[in-house]
């Protein structure tokens, strides 16, 4: 069976002029299996994570739905709203559409914190056709009325176990009451444990379901080992494994939360590990 290509897929021919300059040919998993239905409206949830190309899987069939169905931006709103945890990844979305998007003639702006809010009032204010946001300042600009987001026809949540590991869970939903009840909705985690699928469920109307599970692979040159324990016995046994490994290098160890990196950085700093940094 011959492969999918990008050209075999119902994308608008500027779209398909932007993939082929930037040689883009074959679609990853999640591409080949999302595109299609958005392209026919459906809502979409992807549990897929970061690297598996689904920035393209969603900013393709929404670029080819406003290249379908032109329209003028009413003063401070937005067509379509992108949600995304960190300004980093708002930074790529952003890139990302202005790479498929060169040969439209869309409008667009990126809203993140740790900037100077005044050109970004600036660029809401005769409205844009894309939105590419941060939760916490997307909300000030909501609650200060540089944005309405009435018009929003296509709504996506990005990495929203990472949104929601980071605190945002209360701006997102403050930011969701906003949307108008008819809309395109996207919903995207690595995950999808119970809070997440209920979040999933409260936006989504009968979506496709998209699963992109990576293979799994092991470093090379890396020694792995297991060590079973209950949760009260945990910090003492990394404590144990942290001094045992004192003068060798740098250690790195992982928690699931935020929360519980600040937790372990505090008790191992209070047992004399005292360049423990989160």
């Amino acid at each position: 069976m011959n492969q999918l290509k990008f050209t075999d897929l119902a994308l608008a021919e500027p779209i398909q002029r932007a993939l082929a300059s930037q040689n883009y040919i074959t679609p990853s998993p999640i591409q080949a299996q999302s595109i299609p239905p958005l392209l026919q409206g459906h809502d979409l949830l992807g549990i897929a994570q970061t690297g598996t190309g689904k920035t393209a899987a969603f900013s393709l069939p929404i670029l080819h739905a406003l290249h379908k169905s032109p329209q003028r931006t009413s003063p401070k709103s937005a067509r379509v709203l992108v949600l995304t945890p960190t300004r980093e990844l708002a930074n790529q979305i952003a890139d990302s559409f202005q790479t498929y998007g060169k040969h439209l003639k869309l409008s667009q702006a990126l809203v993140i914190g740790g900037v100077n809010k005044n050109p970004q009032i600036r660029t809401l204010k005769p409205g844009v056709d894309i939105l590419v946001a941060c939760p916490g300042r997307l909300l000030d600009h909501i609650n200060e009325g540089d944005i309405n987001l009435n018009n929003v026809q296509h709504f996506v949540l990005d990495e929203v176990d990472r949104m929601l590991d980071m605190g945002f869970l209360r701006d997102v939903k403050k930011i969701i009451a906003t949307l108008p009840a008819k809309k395109q909705s996207l919903f995207f985690s690595a995950t999808l444990p119970p809070t997440i699928k209920d979040l999933a469920h409260s936006i989504l109307q009968n979506p496709k379901t998209v699963t992109i599970t990576p293979e799994k692979t092991t470093a090379e040159k890396v020694d792995q080992e297991v060590c079973f324990t209950d949760k009260e016995s945990k910090n003492q046994l990394l404590l144990q494994h942290l001094n045992e490994q004192k003068g060798k290098g740098l250690t790195i160890v992982f928690s699931r939360t935020k929360h519980g990196a600040n937790k372990i950085c505090k008790f191992l700093n209070a047992n004399n590990l005292v360049r423990c940094h989160c």
